[in-house]
């Protein structure tokens, strides 16, 4: 199981409906985008950071490792706002204005995905998958999706064992061993990724397959505190915003 994994099912909102969670976290990332970068982008990033290490309970460490992946790449896309390509410098320039958009833009997606990883680090994919056939997700969509999600874990649970065993007999000793150790890594995933699918299928055939994939899924509903909380922080952040924004008479 992945880290992000493990962290949403042990999450002390884990009980919570994914509707409660999905207003804040998901609401935080629509502020991060419609708002200036600063500072609203700035108040939503804290808050997120505030929110995710306080109340949800996540730990500083699981959160770095997890955040710093989208931030390599919100930080890539902003130094590209740094040159410019022709013009009147040459045919790579500094860019004029180019730190302060690459700034803003830095600042408003590692909000915004400050947001996204709020509603995954409490919401569990397992617990959200079976209720979008209530929102209207066909059924099919939701079941090949809940399958992938679960055979990624198999998957990548077989290149471990594969890895380790091509370690432990000397397959990365040298860039030829290891370039030979890879091929074969991904020889062996493909095979056996096609061997567990065909072995679902006739385990589902052999069990009745109607189409519809039935799954328990744990009793929440959804707060009506929580949610109106949410919403008034919301709308905290966005006239707090508003009123730093405005110059002062």
């Amino acid at each position: 199981m992945l880290p992000i994994d493990a962290a949403a099912h042990s999450s002390r909102w884990r009980r919570r409906h994914p509707v409660d969670k999905a207003v804040l976290g998901l609401g935080l990332t629509a502020l991060a985008v419609c708002l200036p970068p600063w500072p609203g982008a700035a108040l939503v990033l804290v808050t997120a950071v505030a929110v995710l290490l306080g109340p949800a309970g996540v730990p500083a460490r699981r959160l770095w490792r997890a955040y710093r992946v989208p931030l390599g790449f919100c930080a890539t896309g902003a130094l590209t706002l740094l040159v410019q390509v022709g013009g009147p410098g040459g045919f790579v320039s500094l860019a004029a204005g180019g730190p302060l958009r690459a700034g803003e833009l830095m600042l408003r997606t590692s909000a915004a995905s400050l947001g996204v990883l709020l509603f995954a680090f409490t919401t569990p994919l397992s617990d959200l998958l079976p209720r979008l056939v209530r929102a209207g997700v066909p059924a099919p969509v939701v079941d090949v999706a809940l399958v992938t999600y679960r055979m990624s874990f198999l998957l990548l649970d077989s290149v471990r064992r594969v890895h380790q065993a091509q370690a432990a007999r000397l397959g990365h000793t040298g860039r030829r061993a290891e370039w030979r150790s890879l091929a074969g890594l991904g020889a062996t995933a493909f095979v056996r990724a096609f061997d567990r699918a065909a072995r679902l299928q006739a385990g589902l055939a052999g069990r009745g397959y109607d189409g519809t994939l039935r799954v328990l899924v744990p009793e929440a509903r959804v707060s009506v505190r929580f949610t109106a909380a949410s919403c008034l922080l919301l709308a905290a952040l966005a006239v707090l915003t508003v009123l730093l924004e405005r110059p002062p008479l």
